[in-house]
């Protein structure tokens, strides 16, 4: 009991705050959210990708290891979640939202604080892997969940080459693969802006929530914050098991796993009229869940 006071005082809460803080301040300073996400999407994630994975020091087999673990656990996480809807009977536009919300976590501005302030700033590198991963395959099954629900998607391809966290991966694979070495003044401009990231996205997820809107509180609701939070950090549990990966590595792909359900799938289902009103519900009510699912996640961890 006192590890996981501990947990929710120094690591939920300090991340969590900020949150708040941003929900708070929104209407009070008339702040808009897509200013600050837009700025963090363009300019503060790719620095902070290309900061992380070109100074890290990370064996290619661990690579390909966390790469395979964590494209699997959510590939059966997407399975299992459009057979529960196909079980119980559900549209093919709910089927495509509970696909949608068991394929993107956000692993971005809520998952890489929690894992730094719980792992240590050591797994930074693993989690970075795994966030670039998981929102590149995600981006993909959500707008093709989407079309499907629709009957046809076109430029979802397109859109995922257009990603500024892409474009930031290659050269920084390329800089840790030949031991590049960053001209100084680069090297302190991107560190700049990579140390902006993290509070920048998790404020902005706080304007984000504040203009959600209404939230309905159904058991369709309920069900899909639980295939986020409880279902996915489960099979990643399981499926880590054979890739023999070390304890950060498993532990941060596990936290990511759990991480709640990214405001993006509100944002696709909005556009591509996929019952957007329970995914926003979803998105709300799974963030705030995950205040205690993560605490409870790390301590036994």
């Amino acid at each position: 009991m006192a590890e996981l006071v501990t947990v929710f005082l120094n690591v939920i809460l300090p991340v969590f705050g900020i949150v708040l803080l941003g929900a708070f301040l929104g209407g009070r300073l008339e702040l808009q959210a897509r200013t600050l996400t837009r700025s963090a999407y363009y300019v503060f994630v790719p620095a902070f990708i290309f900061q992380s994975i070109s100074t890290a020091n990370v064996p290619f087999t661990s690579v390909v290891k966390m790469l395979s673990f964590i494209l699997i656990t959510h590939v059966l996480a997407v399975i299992i979640a459009g057979g529960i809807g196909r079980i119980l009977g559900r549209s093919k536009e709910m089927i495509a939202a509970f696909i949608m919300i068991a394929a993107f976590g956000n692993v971005g501005n809520y998952g890489l604080a929690v894992i730094q302030f719980r792992l240590g700033d050591v797994a930074l590198p693993s989690a970075t892997i795994y966030f670039v991963t998981i929102s590149i395959s995600a981006f993909v099954i959500c707008v093709g969940a989407a079309g499907w629900a629709h009957g046809g998607s076109r430029g979802a391809i397109w859109q995922v080459l257009k990603t500024p966290a892409l474009w930031a991966t290659v050269p920084a694979v390329a800089v840790s693969a030949m031991d590049l070495n960053v001209p100084l003044m680069a090297d302190r401009f991107i560190g700049l802006l990579a140390d902006a990231m993290i509070p920048v996205m998790l404020f902005s997820l706080g304007l984000q929530l504040f203009e959600q809107g209404k939230v309905h509180l159904t058991r369709d609701v309920l069900l899909g914050s639980s295939i986020r939070l409880i279902m996915t950090p489960l099979l990643a549990l399981l499926v880590s098991i054979p890739f023999g990966l070390n304890s950060v590595e498993s532990a941060s792909g596990v936290l990511q796993a759990a991480m709640p359900v990214a405001i993006l799938v509100s944002i696709i289902a909005k556009e591509n009229d996929i019952v957007p009103e329970f995914v926003t519900s979803v998105v709300v009510v799974s963030t705030l869940a995950s205040v205690g699912t993560l605490s409870l996640l790390m301590v036994c961890l």
